[in-house]
Formats: structure tokens, C-alpha cells, sequence
């Protein structure tokens, strides 16, 4: 029932409404621009936990890996002024991948608006590019509205970040008011005509492909785009970070577009007579700097599945525009079947061609020599043999990450957290939001030296919280991904891309979590599993120091290759 007698401070008001919305923890920095806030929830009766960071981009990077998780908004709580800006990186991220989050920001008092005063920031302005709404709640009565809208917001349509400022004298006045009901998700459902359209157009093709990616998956959408799949037999290939809509040991699933992906899947696709591109925007990484597909019109016949109708035409104009949620268009493929003998059990005209793109994504999967005496291939080789399927792997940007993409098999839905924004310090605190979130499930962090630098204070999270993650730190002691780019473009004229790095075992062991450093390939099977052992009883992080020779920039080739390579073209 509706609140409708009680005196209640501003601060109640909200908490109460997160409660009603069902938000079982936020994430914050605390401050005293929402010191109302965070009385009442600390009174929120054990309804809802709070997880104080060590910086606000931490907070924000773990509410975007909870609304990941859990197709929920993540919430975060930070500061005014510095805290905001510091927040920022979490609501690009949560906008580029489409994540449902709402950032709640202090600010300063009403009386004292529009007069630059301690702090003062102007959040419609900072955030309205980059979130899908921005408010700043101007009576406390009107906090239930306000909330509640914001959780529509944030996940209806395309999911992503909202940002409500919230006046300090807006939390801490007392009103009467009545709560809302909790919000009601809404989404477009496609048509009829339009999926009887797709199944006519599977039948009358000869060499169908599927891209997969985007946001709003959950469970059971995955699951219903699986029997999709199965029924009409297609090969998927995932976008850039969306790994884990189809488990990777599917016979259907033949590897990622994006960073690094497999010339052959990158001919498959061109050579596709029918594109189903399923959730995903088709950006700019996915697409290989919109060269993928011609623009405007593509070759192929070309399906595009968004949740955003302003997405459909915005880059490639589709024979079928279909605008659906994820879980919504799941089911009605679920639902389709194919005419003729083209179910899962029996040979389509692609049949054979699905198997050979199969058999390519697994022969990719088996790393060529490296240079060095720490071979990071096998290290993901071990990792595959070794992690349970439903174990969860985090990254953030840089080089390293193409290991982990090129080799690892998710195991399906989130199990795969890294931001397609290519946000560097994402991959610890994500790591430590989905260990809270499952505690019972193996959660490992990648993270290059300077990726890992830009969120280590969390392992400080990690240990007082009985996060129990493993944090792979590679380290060539440079900025590997711009090195690789200056390689490119400038070749031999290195500057800015070198770093002098700490102890990192000695490091993590001061903030009372296990380190250890790693230099050659034999020994780190015995040093993962001491890893996972101290991760496991202890409940706090564990540390691996993986040093690679900075000659390994990819799976693929070597710095020195890049170079002469460079020079050759004339580049420098």
C-alpha cells in the first residue's frame, strides 16, 4: 500500500523507494551533500547493503556489472563535484554497452543553485550526451515520481545509465507522500508479419549468418535464441564483448567479431547472402570501422533486431527493421518453424557450412608460439581446462584482453563482464560486484598493468567485503594497446607508453590478499590453483603477476613486426 500519512525526511522517501523497486544493494562513495540518504539506509533493515568503494569510478563500475548481471539497474551513490566527474566513466560505459544503472548524485542545496557554490556542478549538462535521462528532484515530495521514473527509463527501450541530482535540503525536509508502485520494464514486441517475413527470408537463403550482441539479455532470452538457432540450424558469431549470449561449446556458435577476430568468420560474414544481426548497434568495433557491411545499404539481404527504434537505419538501412526487446524477440523466434526438413535434427543447405565454421572457430583456438617464457595462450588454454563452465570472466582494455577473447569459451549468459566501451579499470571492481552478487560461482579478473593500476585501491574492496576473486595481472610494463597503435603509425619513435610498475605480489599481500609473481609457463598451473585455494578459504582476492615479454602485443604478431611492417608501408 501507498505511504500515505507518515512524516518522512527526503532521504527516507528515496530509500523506501529503492526498496519498493527492489534494489537489494548500491554501491557508493559517501559524502556530505546526501548524509539524509545514507541515514536512511543504513535504517533499511537489512533490505538493502551498501558497498562503500575506494573511488567513485569503482562504485560506478560495479553497478554497471550488477545491471549486466542482472538485466536490473545497478545503483550507485556518490558525491558532488569531484565525485561526479569521478563517476562519469561508469555512465559512459553503462551508455556505450547498454546497461540499466541510475547514478544518484548529492548536490548542493536549492537556496544556493546557479552560484557556482562548493562543488556546484550542472548535471543536465555534464551527463546529457551521454545518459538517456538527467534530473535534478526539486521537492522531496516528488521523489517517489521522479525515482520511479528513472527506473522506466533506465530499462525500457535500450537499457542504459540515468543521473538524479538530489538537492541536500531535498533529502534531509520531511513531507507526507504517497510511495509508487514498483516500475513495470516496457518493451517493444515484434510483429507477426515481421517474424513470419524472417522465417521466409532463412528459407530462401542459401548461406544465413547471425551477428549476436547488444543489451537487455537475460536468462531466459538466451535460452529462447538457442532454440532459435537450433531449429533453423544457424551459425552465430557474437559482437565485439558479447561473448556469452550463446555458450561457446554450442555447435552453432563460430566465434567473435570485433578485436582480432578470425579472417575466415570475417570472410563468412561478407560472404553471408543473409545478415539476422540480433541486439546489437552495430558500432564500430563489431563492424571493423564500419567496414564489415556497405554503407548505407549492405550487400547481403540484412535483418536488424534492435530494442531502439532510433537505432534502426541510423548506420545500415535492413530489408527488415524489427523493433523488439531481447527477451521479446527471443521468444517469438523460439517460436517460429522452419518450413520444410530444416530443424535441428536434420541437414539444411548450410548445414555443412555451419560445421566448417565450426571447425574454423576451434582451429583458432590453438595459440601459436610466443615469445618469452610466460606463453599467455596456454596460460588460457589451462584456464579453459581447468575453470568450471559457469565461471566468470572480467576484463577491462588493452591488449592483453585478446587472449581472452581469442581463447576463452564462455560458458553462457554472464560469464563474460567487459565493457564495450574499452573503458581501462573496469575488469577488478566488475569482478567484485559479480562475486557479491553469486558468491558461489569462480570469478577471474584480467587486467593489463596499467588496466589494473586505474582500480587497484578495490582489492581494499575485495578483502573487506570477503570478495574472494582472482586478478590475473599481465604485465609488459607499457601501455601495450597505444604501443601497438604507435608501432603502427610511428614506427620506432616510442614516447608516453612506457610504465615503471610496483611489486605487484607485494602490493595485493598489503592489502592482506594473496600475490604471487609468474615468469614462466610451467609454473603457473601450481600457482593458479594456490591462487583459487586462498580465494576460496580465505574469501579475499588472490594475485597472479603474470610478466610477458613486451615483444607478445598479440596472438597474432610481435612488435618488432609491427615495426618493419610499419616502416615498409612508408609510415614514421
Amino acid at each position: 500500500m501507498a505511504n500515505t500519512k507518515t512524516l518522512r525526511s527526503g532521504g527516507e522517501i528515496l530509500v523506501d523507494a529503492l526498496k519498493i523497486h527492489g534494489v537489494d544493494r548500491v554501491f557508493c562513495v559517501p559524502g556530505e551533500s546526501f548524509l539524509a540518504a545514507i541515514d536512511a539506509l543504513g535504517g533499511a533493515d537489512g533490505a538493502i547493503r551498501t558497498i562503500v568503494t575506494r573511488h567513485e569510478a569503482g562504485a560506478t563500475n560495479m553497478a554497471e556489472a550488477y545491471g549486466k548481471l542482472t538485466a536490473k539497474p545497478g545503483i550507485c551513490f556518490v558525491t558532488r563535484g569531484p565525485g561526479a566527474s569521478h563517476a562519469a566513466i561508469g555512465v559512459h560505459t553503462a551508455a556505450q554497452d547498454s546497461t540499466p544503472m541510475i547514478l544518484f548524485i548529492g548536490q548542493v542545496g536549492s537556496h544556493m543553485r546557479q552560484r557556482e557554490a562548493w562543488q556546484e556542478v550542472d548535471y543536465p549538462a555534464m551527463f546529457g550526451g551521454m545518459a538517456k535521462w538527467v534530473v535534478e528532484i526539486d521537492r522531496p515530495e516528488r521523489i517517489p515520481e521522479f525515482v520511479s521514473r528513472a527506473f522506466h527509463v533506465a530499462t525500457s527501450g535500450r537499457p542504459g545509465p540515468v543521473v538524479v541530482a538530489l538537492p541536500e535540503d531535498v533529502l534531509s525536509a520531511e513531507c507526507e507522500t504517497a510511495d509508487a508502485d514498483a516500475y513495470r520494464r516496457v518493451a517493444a514486441h515484434p510483429g507477426a508479419d515481421d517474424m513470419a517475413r524472417l522465417a521466409a527470408m532463412i528459407g530462401e537463403s542459401a548461406r544465413p549468418l547471425v551477428l549476436v550482441g547488444g543489451g537487455g539479455w537475460t536468462t531466459a532470452a538466451c535460452r529462447d535464441f538457442a532454440h532459435f538457432v537450433e531449429a533453423f540450424d544457424l551459425p552465430v558469431a557474437a559482437g565485439f564483448r558479447r561473448q556469452d549470449i550463446l555458450d561457446n561449446h554450442h555447435p552453432n556458435y563460430v566465434g567473435h567479431a570485433g578485436l582480432g577476430p578470425n579472417p575466415k568468420l570475417v570472410a563468412r560474414i561478407r560472404a553471408a547472402d543473409l545478415i539476422i544481426a540480433v541486439g546489437g548497434r552495430l558500432g564500430e568495433t563489431t563492424t571493423n570501422g564500419y567496414t564489415l557491411f556497405e554503407l548505407p545499404r549492405p550487400a547481403q539481404r540484412f535483418v536488424h533486431v534492435h530494442a531502439d527504434p532510433l537505432e534502426l537505419g541510423r548506420i545500415y538501412q535492413a530489408d527488415l527493421p524489427i523493433n523488439a526487446g531481447m527477451p521479446e524477440f527471443a521468444a517469438a523466434a523460439a517460436a517460429l518453424k522452419p518450413k520444410g526438413p530444416t530443424g535441428w535434427h536434420t541437414r539444411t543447405p548450410w548445414s555443412d557450412a555451419v560445421k566448417a565454421a565450426r571447425a574454423d572457430y576451434e582451429a583458432d583456438q590453438a595459440p601459436g608460439p610466443m615469445p618469452g617464457r610466460l606463453d599467455l595462450g596456454m596460460v588460457m588454454l589451462h584456464l579453459r581446462e581447468v575453470l568450471p563452465k559457469d565461471a566468470i570472466l572480467t576484463n577491462g582494455a588493452g591488449n592483453y584482453a585478446i587472449w581472452v577473447h581469442r581463447f576463452h569459451r564462455y560458458g553462457g549468459f554472464r560469464t563474460q563482464l567487459a565493457p564495450t566501451s574499452g573503458a581501462m579499470g573496469y575488469g577488478l571492481p566488475a569482478a567484485i560486484s559479480a562475486k557479491l552478487y553469486d558468491p558461489a560461482r569462480e570469478v577471474i579478473c584480467f587486467a593489463g598493468d596499467g588496466c589494473f593500476l586505474m582500480s587497484a585501491q578495490e582489492l581494499a574492496t575485495a578483502c573487506q567485503y570477503e570478495a574472494g576473486v582472482v586478478v590475473l595481472v599481465v604485465n609488459n610494463n607499457m601501455y601495450g594497446s597505444i604501443r601497438a597503435h604507435q608501432e603502427r603509425e610511428y614506427p620506432g619513435r616510442v614516447h608516453a607508453t612506457t610504465l615503471e610498475n610496483p611489486d605487484f605480489p607485494a602490493l595485493a599481500r598489503a592489502y592482506g590478499a594473496f600475490g604471487e609473481k609468474v615468469e614462466e609457463t610451467g609454473t603457473f598451473p601450481d600457482a593458479l590453483a594456490r591462487a583459487r585455494a586462498f580465494a576460496a578459504e580465505h574469501r579475499k582476492p588472490a594475485l597472479l603477476e603474470l610478466v610477458i615479454d613486451p615483444e607478445a602485443i598479440t596472438p597474432s604478431t610481435t612488435l618488432t613486426a609491427l615495426r618493419e611492417a610499419a616502416l615498409k608501408a612508408g609510415h614514421g
